[in-house]
Protein backbone atom coordinates (compact mmCIF):
# COMPACT_ATOMS: atom_id res chain seq x y z
CA UNK A 1 0.00 0.00 0.00
CA UNK A 2 2.81 2.41 0.91
CA UNK A 3 4.58 1.76 -2.38
CA UNK A 4 1.35 2.37 -4.32
CA UNK A 5 0.77 5.63 -2.45
CA UNK A 6 4.31 6.83 -3.17
CA UNK A 7 3.97 5.89 -6.83
CA UNK A 8 0.65 7.74 -7.05
CA UNK A 9 2.18 10.78 -5.33
CA UNK A 10 5.01 10.89 -7.86
CA UNK A 11 2.55 10.59 -10.73
CA UNK A 12 0.40 13.43 -9.34
CA UNK A 13 3.47 15.64 -8.85
CA UNK A 14 4.47 14.94 -12.44
CA UNK A 15 0.99 15.84 -13.69
CA UNK A 16 0.96 19.05 -11.61
CA UNK A 17 4.40 20.10 -12.88
CA UNK A 18 3.46 19.35 -16.47
CA UNK A 19 5.86 20.95 -18.93
CA UNK A 20 6.82 23.80 -16.60
CA UNK A 21 10.35 24.12 -15.28
CA UNK A 22 9.12 24.84 -11.72
CA UNK A 23 5.77 24.35 -10.03
CA UNK A 24 4.80 28.04 -9.85
CA UNK A 25 6.36 29.63 -12.88
CA UNK A 26 9.86 30.45 -14.02
CA UNK A 27 11.56 30.56 -10.62
CA UNK A 28 11.62 27.99 -7.83
CA UNK A 29 9.39 28.36 -4.77
CA UNK A 30 9.28 26.56 -1.42
CA UNK A 31 7.29 23.69 -2.97
CA UNK A 32 10.10 23.17 -5.48
CA UNK A 33 12.60 22.98 -2.62
CA UNK A 34 10.44 20.50 -0.73
CA UNK A 35 9.89 18.28 -3.77
CA UNK A 36 13.59 18.44 -4.68
CA UNK A 37 14.57 17.45 -1.13
CA UNK A 38 12.53 14.25 -1.49
CA UNK A 39 13.24 13.39 -5.11
CA UNK A 40 16.99 14.01 -5.32
CA UNK A 41 17.94 11.28 -2.80
CA UNK A 42 15.48 8.90 -4.43
CA UNK A 43 17.11 9.51 -7.80
CA UNK A 44 20.68 9.30 -6.50
CA UNK A 45 20.62 6.55 -3.85
CA UNK A 46 21.34 2.93 -4.62
CA UNK A 47 18.31 1.13 -3.29
CA UNK A 48 17.82 -2.61 -2.73
CA UNK A 49 14.43 -2.42 -4.43
CA UNK A 50 14.50 0.11 -7.25
CA UNK A 51 10.84 -0.03 -8.31
CA UNK A 52 10.00 3.45 -7.03
CA UNK A 53 13.27 4.81 -8.39
CA UNK A 54 12.50 3.35 -11.82
CA UNK A 55 9.05 4.90 -11.75
CA UNK A 56 10.53 8.29 -10.87
CA UNK A 57 13.08 8.01 -13.67
CA UNK A 58 10.25 7.30 -16.10
CA UNK A 59 8.72 10.67 -15.16
CA UNK A 60 11.14 12.78 -17.19
CA UNK A 61 9.69 16.14 -16.14
CA UNK A 62 10.44 15.42 -12.46
CA UNK A 63 13.99 14.37 -13.36
CA UNK A 64 14.36 17.59 -15.36
CA UNK A 65 12.99 19.53 -12.38
CA UNK A 66 15.72 18.11 -10.13
CA UNK A 67 18.38 18.76 -12.76
CA UNK A 68 17.19 22.38 -13.12
CA UNK A 69 17.44 22.99 -9.38
CA UNK A 70 20.84 21.32 -9.25
CA UNK A 71 22.21 23.40 -12.09
CA UNK A 72 20.76 26.58 -10.58
CA UNK A 73 21.94 26.12 -6.97
CA UNK A 74 24.71 23.52 -7.30
CA UNK A 75 26.39 24.23 -10.65
CA UNK A 76 29.45 22.12 -9.81
CA UNK A 77 27.23 19.01 -9.41
CA UNK A 78 24.37 19.80 -11.77
CA UNK A 79 24.59 16.72 -13.97
CA UNK A 80 24.77 14.25 -11.11
CA UNK A 81 21.11 13.21 -11.08
CA UNK A 82 20.56 12.53 -14.74
CA UNK A 83 19.79 8.88 -15.34
CA UNK A 84 22.86 6.91 -16.28
CA UNK A 85 23.24 6.00 -19.90
CA UNK A 86 24.20 2.41 -20.56
CA UNK A 87 27.55 1.89 -22.23
CA UNK A 88 28.09 0.11 -25.51
CA UNK A 89 28.43 -3.19 -23.64
CA UNK A 90 25.03 -2.71 -21.98
CA UNK A 91 26.40 -2.12 -18.48
CA UNK A 92 26.32 1.12 -16.59
CA UNK A 93 29.33 3.38 -17.03
CA UNK A 94 31.72 3.95 -14.14
CA UNK A 95 30.80 7.14 -12.24
CA UNK A 96 34.40 8.15 -11.68
CA UNK A 97 37.14 6.49 -13.74
CA UNK A 98 39.65 7.08 -10.92
CA UNK A 99 37.40 5.99 -8.07
CA UNK A 100 39.48 2.96 -7.03
CA UNK A 101 42.74 4.94 -7.15
CA UNK A 102 41.22 7.72 -5.04
CA UNK A 103 39.98 5.19 -2.48
CA UNK A 104 43.42 3.58 -2.16
CA UNK A 105 45.12 6.98 -1.87
CA UNK A 106 42.61 8.03 0.80
CA UNK A 107 43.32 4.90 2.84
CA UNK A 108 47.09 5.38 2.51
CA UNK A 109 46.84 9.02 3.56
CA UNK A 110 44.72 8.08 6.58
CA UNK A 111 47.18 5.36 7.60
CA UNK A 112 50.11 7.76 7.25
CA UNK A 113 48.30 10.36 9.35
CA UNK A 114 47.49 7.83 12.08
CA UNK A 115 51.06 6.51 12.13
CA UNK A 116 52.46 10.04 12.28
CA UNK A 117 50.16 10.89 15.17
CA UNK A 118 51.11 7.70 17.02
CA UNK A 119 54.83 8.44 16.65
CA UNK A 120 54.58 12.15 17.53
CA UNK A 121 52.38 11.55 20.57
CA UNK A 122 54.65 8.82 21.91
CA UNK A 123 52.19 5.97 21.55
CA UNK A 124 54.68 4.23 19.27
CA UNK A 125 58.43 4.71 19.36
CA UNK A 126 60.98 3.55 16.83
CA UNK A 127 64.35 2.37 18.15
CA UNK A 128 67.35 0.59 16.77
CA UNK A 129 67.56 -3.13 17.35
CA UNK A 130 69.63 -4.03 20.41
CA UNK A 131 69.20 -0.72 22.26
CA UNK A 132 66.82 -0.15 25.13
CA UNK A 133 65.19 3.12 26.13
CA UNK A 134 67.03 5.12 28.75
CA UNK A 135 66.25 3.85 32.24
CA UNK A 136 64.71 0.61 31.02
CA UNK A 137 66.13 -2.85 30.77
CA UNK A 138 65.50 -5.00 27.70
CA UNK A 139 63.11 -7.90 28.23
CA UNK A 140 64.96 -11.19 28.49
CA UNK A 141 63.90 -14.67 29.39
CA UNK A 142 65.41 -16.53 32.29
CA UNK A 143 67.04 -19.87 31.60
CA UNK A 144 64.17 -21.66 33.36
CA UNK A 145 61.60 -19.98 31.11
CA UNK A 146 63.41 -21.10 27.96
CA UNK A 147 63.03 -24.79 28.84
CA UNK A 148 59.28 -24.65 29.38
Amino acid sequence: QLYRDARECLTLLSQRLGSQKFFFGDSPASLDALVFSRLAPLLKAKLPNGKLQQHLRSLQNLCNHCAAILSLYFPWDGGGLAPRVAGADGGEGEEDPHKRRNQVLSVLAALAAMLGYAILSGIVSIQRAGTAPTGRQPLTMDEGEEEE
